[in-house]
């Protein structure tokens, strides 16, 4: 965007801030804006082979990590998508990875994920203990909920106390019902429709569970659907969530560069029925429309029936930067100089326009 928009006005002063909502790609945004560092750490995928995952270090005691570096679909092949074995655990040892690094405020970016576990691998890697009638640990992932029967948080890392754990979410879902993790969820991650009920079923039994054991009722909580429900086993343990791209806008000082900005560009992969509901660009917006700037959004592809909101909360436009009828794969690959193109045509509309023009 910002060698779009210097190929049509090479004296204009632009500010690029690098933003995420939670989901991939929220480490590197945090990072490369406030100047810290990536550090590598070994952790387990969904299906529970060793990789190597990564998180951010903002400053000395503040770190940054994404469940999909750990736990997210990104990892598995359609083929191996599996809601019932897919867990969490990879994501609870990035949390681990932070506290032996000695962090006091853990950021966790929950899009992306590949599970539908409630968070119990992340909770087990923590140190809880779920366990069957037996006093056995329960199975990895969705399946091993069916035979929970109790969860003791005596062995958690006691570490746990004294961070703050900031859940950085868009989805207000709750853990079960109709707009629950299985329900609205399940199927991208791999779930038939006769799968659905049976993901419910467990995540019933973990949520009665947890209100049992440790007394908090997670089912109708919002939220706590997020990520497959990972946030409400996160909530469980004293977690607090916040919508990712506010948390986002925050950390990056988002309105700090907007004084005396003239036009915000920004985008996302798809404008839909979503954009409006805490994704990247309705925070630009909440943020540019309170200081008067008007903000332009470029996109793969646009719905248009979809734009009322957006236009109701002060967007200017919104753009396709494809040019002509194509499929995924080549507008992945020709991406970069469709959107640096996207973005010279607007600004040499903008620049035609005396009263915008500066």
């Amino acid at each position: 965007m910002a060698s779009g928009v210097l190929r049509a006005m090479p004296a204009c002063k632009v500010v690029r801030v690098p933003l995420a909502d939670g989901g991939e790609g929220t480490v590197d945004a945090l990072v490369g804006a406030r100047g810290g560092s990536v550090l590598r750490v070994a952790s387990h995928d969904p299906l529970g082979r060793q990789i190597t995952s990564q998180i951010g270090q903002l400053d000395a005691y503040t770190f940054i990590a994404e469940m999909a570096s750990a736990s997210g679909l990104p990892l598995l092949r359609v083929e191996e998508r599996d809601p019932f074995r897919a867990s969490t655990h990879g994501t609870g040892e990035l949390i681990q990875a932070a506290l032996d690094a000695g962090a006091r405020e853990i950021i966790l970016g929950v899009g992306g994920s590949a599970t539908v576990d409630g968070g119990a691998g992340a909770l087990q890697a923590l140190g809880a203990q779920l366990l069957d009638a037996a006093g056995n640990d329960v199975m990895p992932g969705n399946t091993g909920l069916a035979s929970l029967d109790r969860i003791d948080l005596s062995g958690l890392d006691p570490r746990l106390g004294a961070v703050k754990l900031r859940v950085a979410s868009d989805v207000r879902n709750p853990l079960i019902g109709p707009e629950g993790a299985a329900a609205v969820f399940g199927p991208q991650k791999g779930a038939r429709p006769a799968d659905i009920p049976i993901l419910e079923s467990n995540l019933e039994r973990f949520a009665t569970v947890v209100s049992r054991d440790l007394g908090i009722d997670l089912a109708f909580r919002s939220g706590a659907g997020a990520a497959g429900g990972l946030t409400g086993g996160l909530l469980a343990i004293g977690a607090h969530t916040e919508p990712g791209i506010d948390l986002v806008l925050e950390a990056t000082r988002f309105d700090q560069a907007l004084v005396g900005t003239d036009l915000v560009l920004t985008g996302e992969g798809r404008i839909d029925g979503q954009t409006a509901r805490g994704k990247v660009i309705s925070g630009v917006l909440g943020r540019a429309s309170r200081h008067g700037v008007p903000v332009v959004a470029l996109a793969g592809s646009v719905r248009g029936d979809e734009l009322g909101m957006l236009y109701k909360a002060g967007l200017a436009a919104a753009f396709s930067i494809g040019d002509g009828p194509m499929g995924y794969s080549k507008a992945f690959a020709r991406a970069v100089p469709l959107i640096r193109r996207a973005a010279e045509a607007v600004i040499r509309v903008w620049l035609a326009s005396p009263s915008k023009a500066r």
